[in-house]
């Protein structure tokens, strides 16, 4: 009877090891930036200058989601970049923040596949508020 009694603990000490190390090691993960998919430069073709102009998206140092975009809706790229967030395929302006010479945005995009960005946003100069829709196009 002795044993059997060994013989279980045993098997239930052994179990609990090798249940124990066969546990994921969460260390080993590969984790992967959303932002990656929007970084670089983009041809822009927008409704409401009718224009065509280049953006640039950098990642955003400070932020773990956070985007820089150079050049938004044409401003220059000798402004601040525009701030937004990243989240699964979807970029997000910071709201209601002022770029360029005084221009306040809002609005989001989405991405399509890796090359195609469809951005809905709103931008005034404090008497006109004007609807946008552009294209960005991975160059």
């Amino acid at each position: 009877m002795n044993r059997r009694l060994i013989f279980a603990a045993l098997m239930i000490l052994v179990s609990g090891i090798v249940s124990f190390s066969c546990q994921k090691d969460e260390s080993n993960q590969v984790t992967t930036d959303a932002r990656s998919l929007f970084l670089g430069s983009w041809s822009v073709s927008e409704t409401w200058t009718k224009l065509n102009y280049e953006v640039s998206i950098s990642a955003d140092t400070t932020s773990k989601t956070g985007v820089l975009i150079y050049n938004f809706a044409d401003i220059g790229y000798s402004y601040l970049p525009a701030k937004a967030l990243v989240s699964g395929n979807t970029i997000t302006l910071d709201p209601n923040q002022v770029i360029g010479g005084g221009l306040t945005i809002n609005g989001s995009g989405a991405i399509t596949g890796t090359s195609t960005i469809n951005w809905n946003y709103t931008i005034s100069d404090g008497a006109t508020l004007r609807h946008v829709v552009s294209v960005y196009s991975k160059r």
